[in-house]
């Protein structure tokens, strides 16, 4: 069973000014929402929650350099992206 992606009006422009300052991990970010969209805790995302005052977020892998933050209400099997970029940015 899949998961929801629910894109946030704030969460695609952060998105879109990401895309356009890092065109070269363009298709890494897509592998990323996709895998997440079928299986969140697959090994290669390195699902984790956040700590301090993010704790109730997780943060994704895109690549080494960048993460995805994410907010995951399991119950409906949601998962709302919330920041994207690299470690600075999102946390």
């Amino acid at each position: 069973m899949t998961w929801q992606l629910v894109f946030t009006d704030q969460y695609t422009k952060r998105a879109a000014r990401f895309l356009k300052r890092n065109p070269a991990v363009r298709v890494q970010y897509a592998k990323a929402l996709e895998l997440l969209r079928v299986n969140p805790f697959h090994p290669s995302l390195r699902l984790h929650r956040l700590e301090g005052r993010l704790s109730h977020l997780y943060s994704v892998s895109i690549n080494l350099q960048y993460r995805i933050t994410i907010e995951m209400i399991i119950t409906d099997r949601e998962i709302i992206p919330v920041n994207v970029g690299d470690h600075d940015t999102v946390y």
